[in-house]
């Protein structure tokens, strides 16, 4: 690669890389919500949301990011209830399973998990170099990547439990952790644009409330 055609700011370099996790988000959540659907998985349909989340944080981002901190601050916090939908879908999805609570099938929530862990893990370890440089919003997409490597992992966990146990409890108990873990990477992003907010005023010369 020549100079001239490397990024020249680190905002440029944020840009390509949010595009490029974007699209390989967008991508897997059609492999993921076609196995969660013949699989018979709330925790993995929850989670092959969670790809389209990932999807629309990383493009906002890439629009987002030439805009002044108080206007990204307010977007930070946009992202913030983006976040939320997966934990959402994955609660609705939840309540309508606790009168049968059916076994999924494991093998496929199994391989799925796996390509979402490399997906997922390819995203975190891009955007973790890039977290700091757009403010709330790069926190964001960093976040819910790295959140959602946690998540795979616990899926991989409840179809072990699935196997052993022949029942689809552990299906709904990780619906109900993929809600507390949102919730979780919501708030930090809140108080991070929250942060960004403060420092807007601030530099406005306007009174910090």
């Amino acid at each position: 690669m020549s100079i001239d055609s490397a990024p020249r700011t680190a905002a440029d370099r944020l840009r390509r890389i949010v595009l490029v996790v974007a699209l390989i988000n967008f991508a897997y959540f059609f492999v993921e919500f076609s196995v969660a659907l013949v699989a018979g998985s709330v925790s993995l349909l929850a989670d092959s949301v969670d790809f389209l989340e990932d999807t629309a944080i990383n493009l906002l981002i890439f629009v987002a990011l030439g805009w002044p901190l108080a206007r990204r601050a307010l977007m930070g916090k946009g992202m913030a209830l983006v976040i939320l939908g997966p934990a959402t879908v994955a609660g609705f999805a939840a309540i309508r399973r606790f009168a049968n609570p059916v076994a999924p099938d494991v093998l496929p929530v199994v391989l799925a998990s796996l390509g979402a862990i490399a997906v997922n893990g390819t995203s975190g370890w891009l955007l973790a170099g890039v977290r700091h440089d757009g403010g709330s919003l790069s926190r964001a997409a960093f976040l819910s990547a790295r959140n959602d490597v946690l998540v795979n992992i616990a899926v991989i966990g409840m179809a072990v439990v699935t196997l052993w146990t022949s029942s689809g409890w552990p299906d709904l108990v990780l619906g109900c952790a993929i809600i507390l873990i949102a919730v979780h990477a919501a708030w930090e992003v809140w108080e991070v644009s929250e942060e960004e907010r403060l420092a807007a005023k601030a530099l406005a010369g306007e009174k910090i409330d």
